[in-house]
């Protein structure tokens, strides 16, 4: 049994001594040995790295992507229609650089012992805001030719403003002022006693101020908004408010479809109110007040080549004073397409209005108004137009309209007639005032129905001379009234420009066709006797002037350079030749 177990050990030893000595097998090392010498030290440099050509793919959310911009412009069937020039390059002469300054003062004087004086004063602060002041008169105290009353003038307005830009809007404040002299020289020849004439109080003076607050958002909602109110009056006691609060809404309506722009909606608050003191025909005191509410939505956008505006207008008017109200609603809608890129465009669309006719507004259209006046709206209900613009080379840019349109209640100056017989100066023992000699108009309403056609031209001779016309014609068909008092069925405009350096030169020739007014029978009241028919006239103005340097200019101005005796309004002549000169002084602060 012990020679077993120490047979057994011997052998495990062995075993063991064997292990520890046998080699173990290696893995075969694939890679070689090689000398490397270096011969130089490296200096790896930007261009042996790799550059990576795989460009990488972004994904954008469709809100993150950008809109195309598309815009349109479009054209009215009025007077001074803006054409769009070639968009071709014809060469840019930028000649001498003009220095230019922020304020000027202008003086003047002509014949007819006519005073003139201008003036802006403009400067920006440190801090974002600005502040202007300009002003402006011009007068005539010399007697027209052949005139037996006061026929001078004299006009005086200035504007002073306030404009700060904040962070999320601007904000401006305007003050504004006029005043107005006028007389009402246009008696019937032949008609009126020396005595008579030299008892009559000829003189009328209006007065204007006006107050307006504006905001201007940056970023939001709404666009912009506008708060005027405005007081005019004259020596009649006769007295106007005027309240008018505008908002511009610009509203995304990208919820309905992504591709959409924003929907434009114009609003407007306006409140008139005024008193005259008596009506033309009495004693009774006229008193007026019209409120008016307004929505103006609107979009624009292209289909299909067309460039489009689709909109409507909505009225709310209460008519206070007559217990008169008004709700409505026109179209606003306007279509232009190219025929020819660059060359040929055609437009049409139709409209409507509805517009508060003001005592200011008159007296700013036909200062010989009197102040007894009636005073309403005007409706336009519908105005339907067409025309084509274009250019037909480089240089001459075109547009011809037609339109039809129907007005309710359209405003037409009627000349009043005479309180007195010619020997007198009272009525029943009552002083007659300075416009019951039949030297004033009154305002007449009717339904007018009117066709016109417009032409308009304007050519770029050179860079130097620019010519430019439109003529208009206009049908009325009236619905009462026997003619269009007043209104003339043709006008044409012939302008050129000229500019150098040194000279500036503009002519405007004016061609009026004829217009009508009323003959009366006999003195106040009485009824119609024919028709006075006012001849057409010629009227051209000149005005011009030398650039002795960037400071300094001399100005011309020559009006009615015929001469020609015409009358603007019945029995109202115009001042004949005209002429003014001056000096403009250009400055800095």
């Amino acid at each position: 049994m012990k020679k077993g177990f120490l047979i057994f050990l011997i052998s495990i030893g062995f075993l063991s001594a064997n292990a520890q000595t046998e080699v173990p097998v290696k893995r075969k090392d694939t890679v070689k040995t090689e000398v490397v010498e270096v011969i130089t030290t490296y200096n790896p440099e930007i261009a042996d790295a790799n550059k990576i050509k795989k460009n990488p793919t972004l994904k954008l959310l469709d809100k993150s992507k950008k809109k195309k911009l598309e815009y349109a412009i479009f054209s009215a069937p009025v007077a001074s229609t803006f054409i769009p020039k070639s968009g071709v390059v014809k060469g840019i002469d930028v000649g001498i650089k003009e220095r230019i300054y922020g304020n000027y003062i202008a003086a003047g004087f002509g014949n007819y012992f006519s005073p003139y004086l201008e003036a802006y004063i403009h400067n920006h602060t440190r801090y974002e805001s600005e502040f202007g002041l300009s002003t402006k008169y011009a007068a005539s105290f010399n007697n027209i030719d052949n005139t037996v009353l006061d026929s001078d003038f004299s006009n005086f307005s200035a504007s002073l403003f306030y404009k700060q830009e904040e962070r999320y809007f601007d904000w401006k404040v305007t003050l504004n002022t006029e005043r107005n002299n006028y007389n009402w020289y246009g008696l019937k020849e032949n008609t009126f006693t020396d005595n008579v004439i030299d008892n009559i109080e000829e003189n009328q003076t209006y007065n204007y101020f006006n107050v307006v607050g504006e905001l201007d958002f940056l970023d939001s909602y709404i666009d912009k908004s506008e708060l005027s109110i405005s007081y005019f009056s004259d020596e009649f006691s006769s007295n106007e408010f005027l309240i008018n609060l505008k908002t511009n809404f610009d509203l995304p309506i990208d919820f309905i479809s992504r591709n959409l722009d924003n929907l434009k909606v114009n609003t407007s608050l306006e409140f008139l109110n005024g008193t005259f003191e008596r009506d033309y025909q009495n004693q009774n005191e006229i008193n007026y007040s019209i409120f008016t509410a307004k929505i103006n939505p609107e979009y624009n956008t292209t289909f299909s080549g067309f460039a489009l505006k689709l909109g409507t207008k909505l009225f709310a008017s209460f008519d206070t004073e007559n217990s008169v109200n008004h709700f409505l609603i026109y179209p606003d809608i306007k279509i232009q397409k190219t025929i020819i890129k660059e060359q040929l465009n055609v437009y049409a669309g139709v409209f409507g209005d509805f517009k508060t006719n003001t005592y200011r507004n008159f007296t700013t259209e036909n200062p010989f108004i009197s102040p007894t006046q009636f005073i309403t709206q005007t409706a336009e209900k519908y105005n339907v137009f067409i025309g084509f613009n274009g250019v037909l080379n480089k240089d001459l840019s075109f547009n011809i309209s037609a339109n039809i349109k129907e007005e309710e209640d359209k405003a037409l100056f009627v000349r009043n007639n005479s309180k007195s017989n010619g020997v007198t100066n009272t009525v029943n023992g009552t002083e007659l005032r300075g416009f019951e000699y039949g030297n004033s108009f009154s305002v007449f309403y009717d339904d007018v129905k009117t066709t016109s056609i417009l032409a308009e031209l304007a050519y770029d001779f050179n860079k130097n001379i620019e010519l430019s016309t439109n003529i208009q014609y206009d049908n009325f068909k009236m619905a009462t009234l026997t003619e269009a008092w007043n209104l003339p069925t043709v006008q044409t405009t012939l302008s050129a420009k000229y500019t150098t350096n040194k000279w500036f030169a503009t002519t405007n020739i004016f061609y009026v066709g004829e217009r009508k007014d009323v003959l009366y029978s006999s003195v106040s009241p009485s009824s119609l006797s024919g028709i006075q028919t006012l001849s057409s006239f010629v009227d051209v103005n000149l005005n011009g002037g030398y650039h002795f340097n960037d400071q300094f200019s001399a100005f011309l101005k020559v009006n009615n350079v015929l001469n020609t005796d015409y009358q603007r309004f019945a029995n109202f002549n115009v001042q004949g030749f005209q002429i003014l000169g001056g000096i403009t002084y250009k400055f800095d602060f």
